[in-house]
């Protein structure tokens, strides 16, 4: 079973969010995303996909259906599937973030056949 520090996997760009992949399967994926003051990800959807986003650190401002909710860390959001949901950090410290989704919306990169029901 791999383990990862998470906090010291945390790579920032200077012109958008980061992500670092952490794990994956055709079932889901665990990423952390990495965002500089005034960075976001920007309000979306996945028609298919439930996600959770978990603060590990940092102050961020969640978007879940219009309404905009601080989280800070400790703090979970659960985005389920067809809900427009962003996040954003209103600074002035970088933010880091645990994110799983499943189903994983791209299962075809790990190749073989699905298992069944996935």
């Amino acid at each position: 079973m791999p383990l990862v520090h998470c906090p010291e996997l945390a790579v920032f760009a200077p012109d958008r969010a980061a992500k670092v992949k952490l794990f994956g399967s055709r079932r889901f994926f665990c990423d952390l995303v990495c965002l500089r003051p005034g960075q976001s990800h920007k309000p979306h959807t996945h028609a298919g996909q439930d996600k959770i986003s978990y603060v590990i650190s940092g102050e961020v401002i969640f978007t879940d259906d219009g309404a905009e909710v601080p989280g800070v860390p400790g703090d979970a959001m659960w985005s389920p599937a067809g809900t427009v949901h962003g996040v954003r950090n209103p600074g002035p410290r970088d933010a880091v973030l645990l994110v799983f989704m499943a189903p994983h919306p791209s299962p075809e990169q790990f190749g073989g056949t699905p298992p069944e029901g996935a």
